[in-house]
């Protein structure tokens, strides 16, 4: 089982602290993690190409998001899509961020029903207020708290998603548990997140500057969904959608790690993962 070297109240300062500054020095850039010319340290901050967040999602919804709520878009894949959302449906998004996958999720579920994003950052909660309240969406909600510790009641969800935010934790396995204690029975996991085929090495997992950058913190895949399996869930599914090769190389260069790009494309990966709780 993959297991955590860093103490996890660093782990979570330092990524509190790196995606803070993200939302303080927005600049109504894009900031996706994966997609095509995104940074080069996943999850990193803005860039001037709104389009590639587009590329990440497969819903039409997303193009008409006004560039203050795509430009803080830090996923690496598109969970509202996966999960298949019902009009109806009560709606948690793990690490909510600046709000998107909240708001395409809220078109989806429609006026019947309802969305909650939760974000440990107050600068990111900030911006997903304000764009929610420009969007002048009312089935939409970001409460303060940490993916471990959930601030919303027993049995009160019918699905939990997450984009790129589960990878982050240093208590994975506390987070599926807060997703199953969330989730009404036959409720549904749906999460894109990166992961690994294999063990990262040490060097790797104890920097905190990398674990902010969505790599330090991923799991061997099989671990991942353990862990799922762990907390009680059944019909646990992982598929792949492997990272572009420049994309690893120029995260590579900035992270300073010598790898060949094609070696770590069979390493890490976007992974879709999808998970119910039993009836």
């Amino acid at each position: 089982m993959s297991e955590n070297t860093v103490p996890p109240e660093e782990v979570r300062s330092a990524v509190r602290q790196h995606y803070g500054q993200i939302a303080r020095d927005f600049d109504q850039g894009a900031a996706s993690c994966c997609a095509p010319g995104a940074p080069s340290d996943c999850c990193a901050g803005p860039t001037p190409n709104v389009t590639l967040v587009e590329s990440l999602y497969d819903t039409p919804d997303v193009a008409e998001l006004p560039s203050d709520v795509t430009g803080l878009s830090l996923g690496c894949g598109d969970p509202v899509t996966l999960a298949a959302l019902q009009p109806g449906a009560t709606v948690l998004d793990l690490g909510s961020g600046g709000g998107i996958d909240c708001f395409l999720a809220a078109r989806q579920v429609g006026p019947g029903g309802y969305v909650i994003g939760v974000d440990m950052t107050p600068d990111m909660l900030d911006k997903a207020r304000a764009n929610a309240r420009k969007l002048g969406l009312e089935n939409v909600e970001f409460r303060l708290g940490e993916i471990e510790h959930l601030p919303v009641a027993d049995e009160a969800v019918d699905v939990v998603i997450s984009n790129c935010v589960i990878n982050l934790s240093p208590d994975k396995p506390q987070v599926f548990r807060e997703a199953y204690r969330v989730l009404r029975p036959g409720g549904r996991l749906a999460v894109s997140d990166i992961v690994t085929r294999v063990e990262l090495p040490q060097e790797i997992k104890q920097d905190l500057g990398v674990w902010a950058s969505c790599v330090a913190g991923a799991w061997v895949d099989k671990d991942y969904a353990a862990a799922i399996q762990a907390a009680g869930f059944v019909d646990v599914g992982i598929e792949a959608k492997t990272l572009d090769e420049s994309i690893i190389a120029e995260g590579a260069a900035q992270l300073g790690l010598e790898i060949d790009p094609a070696a770590a494309q069979r390493v890490i990966y976007s992974a879709r993962v999808t998970a119910r709780k039993p009836d």
